[in-house]
């Protein structure tokens, strides 16, 4: 079905795709991709206080949400993955159109996409 994920929610699942995950830099955000077992799709979305209020980091997550949206309607994944999306300064002030086509970008480089 597509458009189904999970949350993560765990610290130490956060620092196992910090450490092994790969990872990919965009302008607008970076992103950690590691392959997982566990039968469906995870993601994690981190915002900083240097992105600023909690107004904006709000915006950011929404943002990344909506994007990633894009893109699972858009691509199919090959396999189950866990992501974590780490928001940047300019996340906040972009639509989700550009996120979307910094994370397509992104996720084709990690080999995520088919």
């Amino acid at each position: 079905m597509p458009g189904a994920y999970d949350a993560l929610n765990l610290n130490k699942d956060f620092l196992r795709l910090y450490r092994r995950g790969k990872s990919c830099a965009k302008p607008a955000l970076v992103v950690y991709a590691m392959k997982n077992r566990g039968g469906v799709c995870r993601v994690g979305i981190t915002t900083s206080k240097k992105i600023g209020g909690a107004v904006q980091r709000n915006r950011a997550r929404r943002v990344i949400r909506a994007a990633f949206q894009q893109v699972l309607r858009t691509q199919e994944l090959s396999g189950t993955w866990d992501f974590v999306f780490v928001a940047r300064t300019k996340t906040t002030r972009v639509k989700s159109t550009v996120v979307a086509g910094a994370m397509r970008e992104a996720l084709r480089e990690l080999g995520v996409l088919q």
